[in-house]
């Protein structure tokens, strides 16, 4: 079967296909070292979620002739915004967490990107300069990014993150220009976004939407409970972002779903749910 092409560097279909996404940045002038950090490696998609100041003087004069970057930079007000459109979201993360994530190195982000890019969005998303991204954030993430840098002295700032994760990508994009071919260690992966697959992969928001419903119908069916969770969504996010689902696999989930909303009368407008409704508003329940 014959492979996708990797996006062209440097045209608008590759920038549209791999972006950058910065959450919370406090100071302005970060941003700018990174639009030059992705210039330098061939990248222009930025993305600010809700940066403290943007734009401004320090930004730019940070940017050493990557302007452009930052002059083609969208900002939104949430994470959600950023990644509605994506198909592989990996966001970066320093520190272990209480249930454990896929983690994998830049070089292996970047294949996997590069993979991806294909067939949809990626997006490489970033925290905040001291504290990074929150659990909530790292739970939308496909895979963690994990940079092994000196135990002694791991800190990297902001652009410095960025800029070891671009250059893998580029050295990945450079390699598939040369080889032609994916590199070895995509041979063996299996899942929408790799070649072959019948069905495009699920966008975030796909993906967001089964999780609510998911949620909604364990509420129903009395499995879950909102103010005593015991991380059962969290295993559940991280078991479903393993599997990458693709869109067909998401419209045939939700419709198991809402098979069961049907049977068990939980199915918004169902004369079921209407009939317990009103049981509730007569006993002053609702």
């Amino acid at each position: 079967m014959h492979k996708p092409a990797l996006p062209q560097e440097g045209s608008d279909t590759f920038n549209d296909q791999v972006r950058i996404v910065l959450v919370e940045t406090s100071h302005s002038g970060n941003i700018g070292a990174v639009a030059r950090a992705m210039k330098n490696m061939g990248l222009g998609n930025l993305w600010l979620v809700n940066p403290a100041s943007f734009p401004d003087e320090a930004s730019y004069a940070r940017s050493a002739g990557a302007s452009d970057v930052l002059d083609r930079a969208q900002v939104v007000a949430t994470l959600d915004e950023a990644l509605a459109d994506c198909v592989l979201v990996m966001g970066t993360s320093a520190r272990g967490r209480k249930v454990p994530w896929p983690v994998i190195a830049p070089p292996q982000a970047a294949a996997t990107a590069g993979e991806y890019s294909r067939q949809g969005r990626v997006a490489l998303v970033f925290g905040r300069e001291n504290h990074g991204l929150s659990n909530d954030e790292l739970q939308r993430c496909h895979y963690h990014i994990h940079i092994p840098s000196n135990p002694d002295y791991s800190s990297l700032n902001l652009a410095m993150a960025v800029q070891v994760v671009c250059y893998e990508l580029r050295m990945h994009y450079l390699h598939s220009l040369e080889e032609g071919e994916a590199s070895p260690n995509l041979e063996a992966m299996v899942g929408p976004g790799d070649r072959g697959w019948d069905v495009p992969p699920a966008e975030v928001q796909e993906v967001e939407g089964f999780f609510g419903h998911l949620e909604q119908v364990l509420v129903d069916v009395d499995f879950h409970r909102r103010n005593n969770p015991r991380q059962l969504m969290t295993r559940l996010r991280r078991l479903f972002q393993r599997a990458r689902l693709d869109q067909m696999e998401i419209n045939i989930l939700r419709g198991i779903l809402t098979s069961v909303q049907k049977a068990a009368g939980t199915l918004p407008g169902s004369d079921k749910q209407n009939n317990t409704a009103d049981e509730g508003q007569e006993k002053g329940h609702v």
